[in-house]
């Protein structure tokens, strides 16, 4: 029997709030551990119960989503944070996974991929709404894009100033995806054992210690 993944929400919307619980408690594998609705008692319960994932809002009162995650994070990295909000900017997708966030959707997600997001990032993938996936990946694959300065050439975004081999290069890509190491082991026609090898090999070349700071990384720097 699968483990259930215990769900704290941190919502100020009272609508919101209600209907992404409705959501998650329809799926037998979920359970709702708690609902919050001001950034700074998300955080305070999130330490205390210790769910497995936080749903967390951006714009919330006393702190808000992004603030409220990096202290969670800071505070107990094992707690999950799977960001849930309308706003699409870069910016907001950016420091969202600076802070620690293990995964982000919007609000305008169907019932199907907020349940297989939740369930994503409590196994440790990261996840990114396709909704927004097109305007992040525009970012991270200019990997060709120059421009000329001052009579030289400067790549905008890509250099490989890290060490990552070919491979690791597409495993970062997949990672980025959303992909879970199962299902980048089936894509790229490898071993489960081999991905692992290839993720851990990756983390260590970034300096972090989360895929979602590996995704951070990527985004910020255009390594994929």
């Amino acid at each position: 029997m699968a483990k259930n993944i215990k769900v704290l929400i941190v919502e100020d919307h009272d609508m919101a709030r209600m209907g992404l619980s409705v959501i998650l408690s329809n799926n037998p594998n979920i359970e709702i551990a708690g609902m919050f609705a001001d950034g700074l008692e998300g955080v305070e319960n999130a330490l205390k119960i210790k769910p497995d994932v936080v749903v967390m809002d951006i714009g919330l009162p006393t702190i808000d989503g992004i603030e409220a995650t990096k202290r969670i994070k800071a505070a107990n990295p094992d707690i999950k944070v799977l960001m849930y909000t309308s706003r699409e900017g870069d910016d907001d997708i950016f420091d969202s996974f600076q802070a620690g966030a293990d995964g982000y959707i919007t609000k305008g997600a169907t019932s199907e991929q907020t349940v297989a997001a939740v369930t994503a990032v409590s196994e440790g993938a990261g996840w990114l709404d396709p909704a927004i996936a097109k305007v992040v990946l525009s970012n991270i694959r200019r990997t060709n894009e120059y421009t000329e300065k001052r009579g030289e050439i400067n790549y905008k975004l890509g250099k490989n100033l890290y060490g990552l081999t070919e491979r690791e290069m597409e495993v970062l890509a997949l990672i980025v995806d959303g992909l879970t190491n199962p299902q980048i082991a089936e894509k790229l026609v490898i071993t489960i054992s081999t991905t692992k090898t290839h993720v851990h090999s990756i983390l260590q070349k970034l300096y972090v210690n989360s895929r979602s700071k590996a995704i951070s990384m990527a985004m910020k720097e255009g390594l994929v």
